[in-house]
């Protein structure tokens, strides 16, 4: 038998019906999934040190597991320093089984390493799509903290085929992401 991530069973078995009757939906087509996790770091002062995106690039691939690649710049801005297509940020895209995954280790490894952690907030785009704003990219297993230059942060980005956030912050919350007790907006 094949593996399958424990989140992904999960969604399956008990999510799917479970926002099915929530929400009245006819099929179980209509019941909102995760389609994608994007991880993006923002490293402005690598146009000044090279070294940054490369350390960025090794940290958020062991953080992901999967290849990270560089962003570039669209444009020139003289007062930063930046030139067009200079590197100035990391993102990954995970989708299928390596986003179960990681949104496990997230939810049950990462989240509760953060000190006084109190739950994440709620609010969502509008869209159905959630971004969680992590200030210390230390909190993940992954990172040894005798090898890091610098801390830094990033944000990670739940995109859903949820129609409305009240579906998506549904979702989010039968996956287990720890939300604050707050109205969600």
């Amino acid at each position: 038998m094949a593996y399958v991530p424990t989140l992904k069973k999960k969604y399956r078995e008990e999510i799917v019906p479970a926002l099915q009757a929530e929400f009245k939906y006819k099929s179980i087509m209509q019941v909102p999934r995760l389609e994608k996790i994007v991880l993006n770091q923002g490293l402005g002062k690598a146009t000044s040190d090279r070294k940054l995106i490369d350390s960025g690039l090794n940290e958020m691939t062991m953080i992901a597991g999967q290849k990270a690649v560089a962003t570039l710049s669209r444009k020139d801005i003289s007062n930063f320093k930046l030139r067009k297509k200079m590197p100035i940020g990391v993102k990954v895209t995970l989708r299928s089984d390596r986003m179960y995954e990681f949104l496990e280790r997230l939810i049950c490894v990462a989240l509760p390493r953060i000190r006084d952690f109190q739950g994440v907030g709620g609010k969502l785009d509008g869209r159905g799509n959630y971004t969680l704003g992590i200030s210390e990219h230390i909190i993940f297993p992954e990172i040894d903290l005798d090898k890091i230059n610098q801390i830094l942060g990033m944000d990670i980005t739940f995109v859903t085929t949820a129609k409305t956030d009240e579906e998506a912050y549904a979702l989010l919350k039968a996956f287990g992401i720890p939300f604050k007790n707050e109205k969600k907006n």
